[in-house]
């Protein structure tokens, strides 16, 4: 097992001990600290604490990280579709309504359950039943995904997500006209207060910067392209509803009244990066799913 140490300095004085974990290591996920945190993984003082500790001044956290399981998965036959591989990374399109990877109660038929059959080598890392995602898309988001193949290679995309080197550009369409070509959100994101389920625009969430240009407008709707910075939950649909232009079929953060589609119109049609091992930049793009160009075929009529 690894440990990590941490000394509390003045300025962190206050912060739960989850989001300043989560915030030290863009390796760890909260959900991550906080069960290692349960199961007395992480100490303050050599004292084992909750996860809504309040730092205090000079507090020695020391973090024992979870070795990686076994993880106990079924490979199956999903039709996932590659668009690259090599023997160190690849990139898959994920089809609009899989969930990318297993939980509590959906073990099956997600991303992960298919690359394990379309895969043979995935990487596995933190311990978490995702071996070989780097990044996740929504549910109902379609599009492509990096994947890594081995842990130097997974370590190498993780850390230009971090740095924000990563080409990540999505088309959406979105409820009103924007009457700019272009523009640029830059709103801290964080869970919501009210509803722990969705996230929204809060001061002290984590930065978050989306790039957008219009592509195409029609009578009630504009379609966009979205280009990431950051990379947040739910950070599209967030923003854009932020500045008053919510996502087209959005359940959670449309309007009342939106588009039937089943999910948001959203689609991660350009993924490009570095290659971890030969620093060959490599980019792929998918296009359109088919409900999607249908939407801009009625539209335009």
């Amino acid at each position: 097992m690894q440990t990590f140490n941490f000394e509390v300095q003045e300025e962190e004085i206050g912060q739960r001990i989850d989001k300043y974990l989560t915030d030290s290591n863009s390796d760890w996920s909260r959900n991550q600290i906080q069960d290692w945190i349960k199961n007395g993984l992480v100490v303050v003082n050599n004292k084992q604490v909750k996860a809504n500790y309040k730092l205090r001044m000079d507090d020695e956290i020391v973090v024992t990280e979870k070795p990686v399981e076994e993880v106990d998965l079924v490979a199956e036959d999903l039709g996932i579709e590659i668009y690259y591989e090599d023997k160190d990374v690849a990139i898959v399109y994920k089809p609009k309504g899989m969930v990318v990877h297993p939980a509590p109660g959906h073990p099956n038929g997600t991303l992960v359950n298919g690359l394990m059959y379309a895969i043979k080598d995935l990487s596995g890392i933190n311990g978490e039943i995702r071996p070989g995602i780097v990044h996740r898309i929504d549910k109902d988001t379609s599009g492509l995904l990096m994947v890594a193949k081995n842990d130097i290679a997974h370590r190498g995309l993780v850390e230009q997500l971090v740095n924000k080197t990563v080409t990540r550009k999505y088309t959406a369409l979105v409820h009103g006209i924007i009457p700019h070509e272009f523009g640029t959100i830059e709103a801290p994101i964080g869970r919501n207060p009210r509803d722990r389920q969705e996230m929204s625009v809060q001061d002290d969430g984590k930065q978050a910067v989306t790039h957008f240009n219009v592509l195409e407008t029609f009578d009630k709707y504009t379609l966009v392209e979205c280009q990431l910075e950051t990379g947040r939950t739910h950070q599209i649909r967030v923003h854009m509803k932020h500045i008053g232009y919510p996502l087209a079929g959005d359940p959670k953060y449309g309007p009342k009244k939106t588009m039937d589609i089943g999910g948001q119109a959203l689609h991660a049609g350009v993924i490009g990066f570095d290659h971890p091992v030969t620093d060959e930049y490599i980019e792929r793009t998918a296009e359109l799913p088919e409900y999607f160009e249908e939407l801009i075929r009625k539209l335009r009529k």
